[in-house]
């Protein structure tokens, strides 16, 4: 703690505390072929997040905590199931996916390989896949 540091709410300092995790928005249809091509190379995961659930939200949070992969590991798409829920369904019938929410997906090599819901997700289940 240096001496500035007096000077900072106890905001400013948990801000600093956070690790920014490298999420892609998913808001178009037409990312899903992107997605499945990006699969081919790397892993992808897709977090679906409903904004108004408190279950997703306090997930969502633990999950960020504890996420510590760069974009050249996993690529990690989020999408806002309210805004994009014809997304969501196209989620499910294209990759054989029985919706959920919260929920995280994993593609490698174009197709589902892995996929978790609400308080199962967690992000160290990730690290196997790449």
């Amino acid at each position: 703690m240096g001496f500035l540091d007096i000077f900072k709410t106890p905001r400013d300092l948990a801000k600093e505390e956070i690790i920014e995790v490298p999420w892609h928005v998913l808001s178009k249809m037409e990312q899903l072929d992107e997605i499945r091509e990006e699969s081919k190379t790397n892993p992808v995961a897709i977090f679906k997040h409903s904004t108004r659930c408190g279950i997703s939200r306090g997930v969502l949070k633990l999950f960020e905590k504890s996420y510590s992969l760069t974009d050249n590991q996993l690529k990690l798409y989020y999408l806002d199931l309210l805004e994009n829920r014809n997304i969501s369904n196209e989620i499910a019938a294209r990759f054989k996916v029985q919706h959920e929410s919260p929920q995280m997906i994993v593609i490698k090599n174009g197709v589902v390989v892995h996929h978790d819901s609400h308080h199962s997700i967690e992000a160290s289940h990730l690290e196997k896949f790449i």
